[in-house]
């Protein structure tokens, strides 16, 4: 049985979904090989009028259970979509990541969803990558259709937290990822621990012999942001990069990103 606290936060999660109280932050990844932004991760949040700030870790398992995952999911996808318009239209190309509950998947017209949107709004959905937890995608392998829908229809999809679950070369074998995104704990540690450097290289290895693109999160040092160029994995975002920002300041951060990335990599 729930308990009070979290009846409490279900009512006001309701509200501030039906009143427009959440919004999103966008995190870039950029290219190690040159420094270019190439994609930006939409992060939902909320502020809750008396507790303050809710992390998405505490508000998207009750959003499942609850039965609010499909309206916050559609709410997401439409906001990150039209946002991206609003870069296209001021200069900036870029692609996106958005991440996805496993319990969409388990609606068979979910693909079908996505891509409607993504159509109604005129964003090709090449330009979209679902992100999935591999906690999330235990159970997936039943869901194998519904995955393979979405590369059919051009959208990515990345395997999120890689190395934190218990079944992952398995997921990587049979689901139809396109990217695996390396866990920050493997990261944190980079380069000074010899068995971190092991494992993450052994990683990017895997990634790039199944043909996957390899992104690692929670890059926070030059000398991470080194040791991965080093050992070749595609991708890196973390707080080094960019914390995640708000659309409207993201022109001026990418103005400076040149300079900023010229500054990293001397």
């Amino acid at each position: 049985m729930s308990s009070h606290p979290d009846r409490r936060l279900v009512r006001g999660f309701e509200r501030a979904l039906e009143h427009g109280e959440l919004h999103m932050l966008y995190q870039p990844k950029v290219r190690l090989d040159t420094g270019e932004l190439n994609r930006l991760e939409a992060l939902v949040r909320w502020e809750e009028p008396e507790l303050g700030p809710v992390e998405p870790s505490r508000f998207v398992p009750l959003a499942e259970k609850h039965g609010l995952i499909a309206p916050l999911t559609e709410w997401g996808l439409r906001t990150t979509l039209r946002q991206w318009h609003t870069w296209r239209n001021e200069g900036l190309e870029t692609n996106i990541a958005f991440n996805i509950s496993a319990v969409s998947l388990q609606s068979l017209d979910f693909p079908d969803l996505v891509e409607r949107i993504c159509q109604e709004l005129e964003v090709p959905t090449d330009r979209l990558v679902l992100e999935l937890t591999e906690g999330a995608t235990q159970p997936l392998i039943k869901l194998m259709d519904t995955l393979t829908r979405f590369r059919i229809k051009g959208i990515g999809l990345a395997i999120d937290d890689f190395g934190t679950g218990f079944s992952s070369l398995m997921q990587l074998r049979q689901l139809p990822f396109t990217e695996l995104k390396i866990d920050k704990l493997f990261v944190k540690d980079l380069p000074r621990d010899h068995d971190c450097c092991v494992i993450v290289k052994s990683m990017i290895d895997l990634a790039h012999g199944l043909g996957l693109v390899a992104t690692a999160e929670g890059v926070e040092t030059p000398e991470q942001l080194r040791f991965l160029r080093s050992v070749r994995c595609d991708i890196a975002q973390g707080y080094l990069i960019a914390r995640p920002l708000e659309p409207d300041t993201l022109a001026s951060w990418h103005a400076d990103l040149e300079q900023r990335w010229s500054e990293l990599t001397d």
